[in-house]
């Protein structure tokens, strides 16, 4: 069984995948300090110095800071801190996209391999080897 799991766990699939999730979780934690510390705090300022991450409601009284109300062991809805993890998810996802785009476009697209052509008569389309059309019923010769 050991010898059954190391190469399941050995197998190219296996090993990339992950590589893959190491590095995702990198890039996510890359994208977190990047919002956090780079984009929210211009946005914010704009908004009249607003600081995202301190947005919140008490369902537990008033308090002057969400560090304040946690530590008042206070229920909160942290909506800021919901909308900095929309923020995230919408940069890594555009950044995928984005990634995902140019890995297409590097790759040669496959030729589409013609399965039809047209009828002489009524320009409908045919089979490439029926040897009558289907919907005008005249004679046309087969491809082979």
């Amino acid at each position: 069984m050991l010898k059954e799991f190391k190469e399941f766990a050995m197998r190219g699939n296996v090993l990339d995948m992950a590589v893959g999730i190491i590095l995702g979780a990198a890039f996510g934690g890359i994208v977190s300090s990047f919002v956090k510390d780079i984009l929210m705090p211009p946005i914010g300022h704009l908004l009249g110095h607003v600081d995202f991450s301190d947005l919140y409601i008490s369902l537990s009284g008033h308090y002057d800071t969400l560090a304040a109300a946690k530590a008042a062991g206070a229920v909160t809805i942290n909506y800021g801190l919901f909308l900095n993890t929309i923020i995230n998810f919408l940069i890594v996802a555009f950044a995928i996209f984005l990634l995902v785009r140019q890995v297409n476009r590097m790759w040669p697209k496959p030729a589409e391999v013609e399965t039809t052509r047209d009828c002489p008569k009524c320009l409908s389309k045919v089979p490439l080897k029926a040897s009558r059309c289907a919907f005008c019923t005249s004679e046309i010769a087969p491809v082979s």
